[in-house]
């Protein structure tokens, strides 16, 4: 029965100003292989991203633990790319295999009401993510939290993004400053303009909120 199976995170994604970016469709295919390749490593996604139609792609997260992780790597990655992301939670009905669109059930219709609201810019605007399910206390709260995470990060500069890369693969400051060449007192003032520490924390919140929400 549909009822006993398990929430599955859906994400649906496209690319904002997509018209405006050259070669939009080569790059896209580009960093979703490098983006595939990462998250079916680190066990982030359960089938790798796949481009659907146009500037849009979709994956099924492995956990609903990951999406969090997911959502800040995907924007990490898929840079110069600025995303718009769909998150449905929900069941998936038949096995889980690829391709991705050839998949259905009730995590791929929510996904696409929550994409179909985070381009509603009357609505919405500056919005980029957005979170739909059957439990709507959750959605209220998700969106609330990432309408407040998208307003305040923004689009950090390419020189921030590197010191993120950087503290992410050496795990602190210092080493993430040595590795580039700048200064500890530079790298971690980078890290706090991003507000890195604070994406940090609305991970922590949000993967607290989704075990609470869908035990």
């Amino acid at each position: 029965m549909q009822s006993a199976l398990p929430p599955r995170a859906v994400l649906v994604a496209d690319i904002v100003g997509s018209t405006r970016t050259r070669h939009v469709r080569a790059l896209l295919a580009a960093r979703l292989r490098l983006a595939s390749a990462a998250h079916l490593k680190e066990g982030l996604i359960r089938l790798p991203y796949a481009i659907t139609a146009g500037d849009e792609f979709q994956t099924v997260a492995a956990g609903l633990r990951h999406i969090p992780t997911l959502l800040f790597d995907l924007r990490r990655l898929m840079r110069p790319l600025q995303l718009r992301i769909g998150v449905g939670i929900g069941p998936i009905l038949g096995p889980l295999r690829a391709p991705v669109n050839q998949l259905g059930g009730p995590a791929f219709e929510y996904a696409r009401i929550a994409m179909d609201e985070a381009k509603d810019a009357r609505a919405h605007s500056g919005k980029d993510t957005r979170f739909h399910s059957k439990n709507s206390q959750f959605d209220l709260l998700a969106n609330l939290i990432y309408s407040l995470q998208d307003a305040l990060v923004g689009n950090p500069s390419k020189k921030q993004w590197k010191t993120m890369d950087a503290y992410l693969d050496k795990g602190r400051v210092d080493l993430a400053a040595r590795s580039l060449k700048i200064n500890a007192s530079t790298a971690s003032r980078n890290l706090s303009r991003s507000h890195f520490w604070e994406s940090q924390e609305t991970m922590d919140v949000m993967k607290k909120l989704l075990d609470s929400s869908f035990p």
